[in-house]
Parts: structure tokens; C-alpha cells; sequence
């Protein structure tokens, strides 16, 4: 028997179908699903008996909450595949009552993130930013050599201690392992036996600080990791030690960090800020020793195309009856990010 057809829609900010979906990706869809629409929907005001049919949604940036009053125009959605990373924004109590799957693109986004991270570690190992800063000042009259995290430049023999075992962090543990470098991981929820699987050694996180070179953050933002790192983990890191940050801005307490790096103390490469974007007054903006991008570190421009076709196969599973590969539970909200 062949497998069914689900009615789909999509749930997005328009113009964003646009860079998930690739003209391949569109074709692998329209396999297994009957779109109603390449053009995402209102749900709060497209036409009810167009929702009431809908079985699918895939979801992205700017989807609506899917709360009870969005529900009842949605009677016979079974499947929400979010071409996105962190659902949070999107799935409610209401969704998980009424028995609704849910997959989420988290994996594809993470890699692009991991990529970042890094890139990150090498460069600050290398103290490329303020190199650079310094061979343009000079104009290439002199040699103008550096030093990295609290040493010498360069990643042989460099430790990198990895906050979160996540999706993201798991793929940073993986690319560290190709450099000669030390590493370590802290999180409550990671067994010793499979940290050391990975090639890092567990370490709670107040040793982790005090031992690290490198500090590069993967936690997801809840409660419990608001200010993971406050003034007095902070303090703890060693004199001239990387903070990095690509995960988000209130793991890490802004105006500590800014009262460290403004002594010339630590160095900072912050993707991720809090708040987001960083006040004009901040000092950080200004600070040789700190490197500011604008939360780029996600999915952008070729690389969003990958999350669309993660949600794609996901919908191909789920009409065919086989299980989710990326599925997202209520359980695991309490510590997703």
C-alpha cells in the first residue's frame, strides 16, 4: 500500500520558504505530501475549512503559537515540522494534549553553529583579532607577534572546556578532537564514561573555569543556566582566557563580563549578547580584546536550506508511517534550548 498523502501548509514569516526550500526539496515534498500552498499561511486568518483539512505543518521563524484557539482551526493537524531550531515559541501545552508530533530542525541548525564555535577556538588560540588590529596599526612595518589565551599562540597543547554536552556542543567536541589540543566538558546530565567517549575529560564547571584556556558556552537558556556564568565563575577564569559564546546571552552575566574584559583580564567573543543587540554604551563594543558579531553563528543565506530539508524528510517519515528522526517530547523541554 502506498503511503498516504498528508494535506501540508506551511507556518512561517513570508519570504522564509524562499531560502529553506531548494527547487530539489520542493520536489521531494510534493512526493509525499499535498501542499496547499508554497506560500506560508496566516493561521489566524486563513479560511477555516482550508486549516480544517490541514494535516501537516511545517513550521519555521515567525510561526504562531500553537495554542488552543489556533488548534480548534487546526481539528486534524497530526505532524509539526519545524524547519527551525528551538520550538519554544511555537509549542504549547495545548499542543501536546491534543497528542500532536513534533520534529524539530535543532540538529541541521546546530552544525553551522558548531562550525562557528570552531573557527572561534582557532582563531582566538592564534589571537587573530588583535594581530590583526595590530599588523593594520603597523602597516606591516614590524613583526607584531601575539600571545594566545593566557600563553602561547596556537592550539598544540591548548585547553578548551566545553559547557554542554548539547547537540552543538557534542559537534564542537567532535571538531576538537582534530586539533592537539586538551579538552573538557561540564554537564550535569553527561555520563564520565561517555564525556571520555567523546575525548574530553568531566569537570565541574567552577574547575572547568579555573583550568581552561578557552571556555566556549552550549547550554540552553533556562532558569536554571541564567547567569551560568556569574562574576564569581568569572573571577575564576585564568588571566587572559577566551570566554566564547555562540549558544545565548543570559548564560553569561554582561555586566561581570564587561567589568573583566575592561581590565584587559579576559577576552571575549560574543555572538550571542544579552540584551541583544548590546546597548551603544557598552564598553564591550570598543574593547580590543573582544570580538562582537551579530548572532550569525545560526543558519544563514545557503546554509538555511538545510533545516528545510531535514522538516521535508521528517514529513516523508511521518507519512509513511515510520518513526521521526529529530522528534521533540514534552519531557524535554524542561532542558532544550
Amino acid at each position: 500500500m502506498s503511503p498516504r498523502r498528508p494535506v501540508t501548509a506551511l507556518a512561517m514569516w513570508p519570504g522564509i520558504e524562499a531560502q529553506l526550500f531548494t527547487a530539489a526539496s520542493w520536489e521531494a515534498l510534493d512526493r509525499v505530501a499535498d501542499v496547499v500552498d508554497r506560500r506560508p499561511l496566516d493561521l489566524a486568518t486563513a479560511p477555516a475549512d482550508l486549516l480544517g483539512s490541514v494535516e501537516v505543518l511545517v513550521g519555521g521563524w515567525g510561526c504562531a503559537p500553537l495554542d488552543g484557539a489556533v488548534l480548534d482551526r487546526l481539528p486534524r493537524l497530526g505532524l509539526l515540522a519545524y524547519a527551525a531550531g528551538s520550538v519554544r515559541s511555537t509549542v504549547t501545552d495545548a499542543l501536546w494534549a491534543r497528542g500532536v508530533a513534533v520534529s524539530s530542525a535543532a540538529a541541521a541548525n546546530a552544525v553551522p553553529v558548531a562550525e562557528m564555535t570552531f573557527a572561534a577556538v582557532v582563531m582566538v588560540a592564534k589571537d587573530v583579532f588583535r594581530l590583526r588590529d595590530r599588523y593594520r596599526a603597523e602597516r606591516g612595518r614590524s613583526f607584531v607577534a601575539g600571545v594566545g589565551p593566557a600563553g602561547d599562540l596556537g592550539t598544540r597543547g591548548l585547553r578548551v572546556g566545553v559547557v554542554g554536552a548539547s547537540r552543538i556542543g557534542r559537534l564542537v567536541l567532535e571538531r576538537l578532537r582534530t586539533l592537539d589540543a586538551e579538552v573538557a566538558v561540564s554537564d550535569p546530565y553527561l555520563p564520565a564514561e561517555e564525556a571520555t567517549s567523546m575525548g574530553a575529560t568531566p569537570m565541574d564547571l567552577d574547575d572547568l573555569c579555573a583550568w581552561a584556556e578557552v571556555v566556549t558556552l552550549h547550554a540552553p537558556a533556562l532558569d536554571s543556566t541564567h547567569h551560568l556564568l556569574d562574576a564569581r565563575r568569572l573571577a575564576r577564569m585564568r588571566d587572559g582566557a577566551w570566554l566564547v559564546n555562540t549558544a545565548r546571552g543570559s548564560l553569561v552575566d554582561t555586566a561581570a563580563l564587561e567589568a573583566e574584559c575592561g581590565t584587559g583580564r579576559l577576552c571575549a567573543f560574543i555572538d550571542t549578547p544579552d540584551p541583544e543587540p548590546l546597548p551603544p554604551t557598552s564598553p564591550l563594543w570598543d574593547l580590543p580584546n573582544v570580538v562582537l558579531t551579530p548572532h550569525i553563528a545560526g543558519s544563514e543565506g545557503r546554509e538555511v536550506a538545510r533545516m528545510g530539508d531535514l522538516a521535508v524528510a521528517e514529513v516523508a517519515r511521518w507519512a509513511a508511517g515510520q518513526p521521526l528522526d529529530h522528534p521533540v517530547v514534552a519531557a524535554d523541554m524542561d532542558r532544550i534550548a
